[in-house]
């Protein structure tokens, strides 16, 4: 009779704990309380469980897998990302394991930890800065990784994204040229993306002599929160004529805001967004935003990280194009 696969997850439930916790004991067991470990330790000599990341009962590789952290699946931004590397992965016999982390540092840590005990071939980050016990995970784990959808330059990793800075600094330098003197900038979960977009914003106005207004909720972007946003915004900057948001969700929240108090957009207040999603391009006026190249960085990612699997030498690091995206919520006046 074929013996039954033993899983993370068996080991978790008979132990009365966590499959992260048990994933942590694997990987580090000083770092687990003395009375946990003795009990997942207890339950591994019962069931005979072997931690051998070649182990078919424990992980069963029949198809190799590539590990992908994303911060939000509420976000269409890594709808996209998920998408291009979905593409490269398939075509070529890879399963795909996503988690997330909700823009935790710590829950990422932990998450890291869990998918490299699932014996994955390479993983796929969406950040690119981590915890110091992270980085630790990531060095020992001896496998190709990729950081993507900004510009890091870590020496032994992939890293495939967009200038987050720059984007930010071309979205404002298009709004200060067209004449607007007060423009406000819109962020959401102050990320290490956001903060970037942020400092472009400030250089733009920095080298013009133009204020700064900085306003951030610090929780997931949404439509909802992009409005009362803007009703805040309203009341702290009475000469406000522009606004450039972190990303579509609030822009188009901003939008709707204005024409609930009969705002005339682009006249009196001009928008931008950030990334062109599909629901700013349908909506009326169809919003300004600048296009973010999602897709394209999770296949060239995918397609590069699938490379070093077969030990192939890649580039190090691609960086690809941002594109100011005309539309209707912005013009030169």
């Amino acid at each position: 009779m074929k013996k039954q696969r033993i899983t993370l997850n068996d080991i978790a439930v008979l132990a009365g704990v966590t499959k992260m916790t048990v994933s942590r004991y694997l990987r580090t067991p000083e770092k687990v309380k003395a009375e946990t470990a003795e009990r997942i330790a207890s339950v591994i000599e019962e069931v005979g469980f072997e931690p051998d990341p070649d182990n078919p009962h424990i992980t069963s590789q029949s198809i190799p897998r590539v590990g992908v952290l994303i911060p939000s699946f509420n976000n269409q931004i890594f709808s996209d990302l998920l998408a291009g590397i979905e593409t490269v992965a398939e075509a070529q016999g890879f399963q795909t394991l996503v988690v997330t982390y909700d823009y935790s540092l710590q829950k990422e840590e932990e998450q890291i930890a869990a998918l490299l005990a699932f014996n994955i071939k390479a993983l796929i980050l969406t950040d690119t800065a981590h915890t110091l016990r992270a980085e630790k995970y990531l060095q020992a784990a001896k496998i190709p990784i990729a950081e993507v959808m900004g510009i890091a330059s870590h020496p032994d990793r992939i890293n495939v994204g967009f200038d987050n800075l720059q984007a930010g600094y071309q979205a404002t330098r298009a709004l200060i040229d067209s004449g607007r003197k007060h423009i406000a900038y819109f962020g959401s979960m102050s990320d290490l993306r956001d903060q970037q977009r942020y400092q472009g914003y400030c250089a733009a106005l920095d080298e013009a002599g133009l204020p700064s207004t900085h306003i951030s909720p610090k929780r997931v972007s949404s439509i909802e929160t992009g409005a009362t946003m803007m009703q805040e915004a309203l009341h702290s900057v009475p000469e406000l004529d522009a606004i450039f948001c972190t990303n579509d969700d609030l822009a188009i929240g901003v939008l709707r805001a204005c024409q609930a108090a009969a705002i005339e957009v682009p006249q009196h207040i001009a928008i931008v967004g950030f990334h062109g999603l599909e629901i700013g391009q349908i909506t009326t006026p169809r919003l300004t935003s600048i296009h973010t190249p999602r897709f394209e960085v999770g296949q060239r990612a995918t397609e590069l990280l699938l490379q070093r699997v077969q030990g192939i030498t890649t580039p190090c690091q691609v960086i690809l194009e941002t594109r100011f995206l005309n539309g209707d919520t912005f013009s030169t006046q």
